[in-house]
Parts: structure tokens; sequence; C-alpha cells
């Protein structure tokens, strides 16, 4: 068994969500658990304590459970990315590409400075793509991006592979569906 395989553990499954064929990994179970959430994010902490971040950069939704917590931890601020439309003031916004389409995310366009570090932290890692997308999003304005975390890897998707070039750290990987 992984190393933290008492997180791994903590996850629930739930078949043929959000359609069928797919395995949701399902986190409510791990974050319902005041002492497991308050592990992942002394895990996530200690990673990155020393690094002078700055902001943590989150995809929505469930990136911001673990985000605000962590950007609390670290003294750091907190970027919200989410889908188009979601964010009052300007924006920035990149596309990129799915299967079949195309989806997009957006930040606020004065949420980060140049040069500032940030950190970006989603709950999980599946395909990559939208995670590549928010990391050019990042870099486009300018800012050091330290790194990418994850609370999930599901490693058999290979969206590791995707962020090349970045930083990478999960926690909790499973290798098959």
């Amino acid at each position: 068994m992984e190393k933290y395989g008492h997180l791994a553990a903590a996850i629930r499954d739930v078949p043929d969500f959000p359609k069928p064929g797919i395995l949701f990994k399902d986190i409510t179970t791990l974050i319902g658990k005041a002492g497991l959430f308050a592990e992942v994010i002394d895990l996530l902490y200690e990673r990155y304590k020393s690094s002078r971040i700055d902001l943590v950069a989150a995809i929505e939704a469930r990136g911001y459970l673990f985000a605000s917590a962590l950007a609390y931890r670290l003294g750091a601020g907190l970027v919200p990315i989410r889908k188009p439309g979601k964010l009052p003031a300007e924006t920035v916004s990149i596309s990129y590409a799915l299967e079949y389409g195309t989806d997009s995310v957006e930040m606020h366009k004065d949420a980060i400075k140049p040069g500032e570090r940030v950190i970006l932290l989603d709950d999980l890692l599946a395909t990559g793509g939208t995670a590549a997308a928010a990391c050019e999003l990042i870099a486009g304005q300018g800012a050091e991006l330290v790194g990418t975390a994850f609370v999930v890897e599901l490693d058999f998707l290979a969206g590791r592979k995707r962020l090349a070039g970045y930083d990478v750290f999960s926690i909790v990987h499973f290798a098959g569906e």
C-alpha cells in the first residue's frame, strides 16, 4: 500500500458519476474527517512553506476547499480560476482542447502581478487539460509558477505528461481505474 493509503481509503468511489463508465473519486468523505483534512493541508504546507509563495491559485470548485486552507497557512492570497462568465471584473482567459470540443478557464486580470510566486492547487489530476490551461493562464500573467499540487492523481490517465516542465506534487495516487 502506498505511503498515504489511509488517505486513499478515505476517498469514496462513486460508480457511473457523472456519467456511465466513470468511477468518480469523491473527496467529500476525506474532507469530512477533520484529522484527515488537516493532514492533507499539513502535507501541502510542509511541501511549500519554504517556497515564499505569494498566491495559491485554485481551479473551481473542489480545488477551493484545499487552496483556501493552504493559502491561510502559508500567509498567501487566493486566486480563483473559474469557468467563463463567473467572475465579476475584467478577466483573462484561455481555451483548451477537450476530446470533443473546447473549454475555457479564466481569472481576474489583476489577480496576479508579474514576478509573484504562485502554486496551482486542485483536488484531482486526471487528464491534465484544465490544469495545463490554468498553468498557461498563470504564466501568461508573468508569474513564477513554483509548482502544481493535487490531493489525488489518477496515474492511469497520464495527466502529469500535460504538465511537463512544471513541478507536479500529488499526495494520493490511484494506479488503475
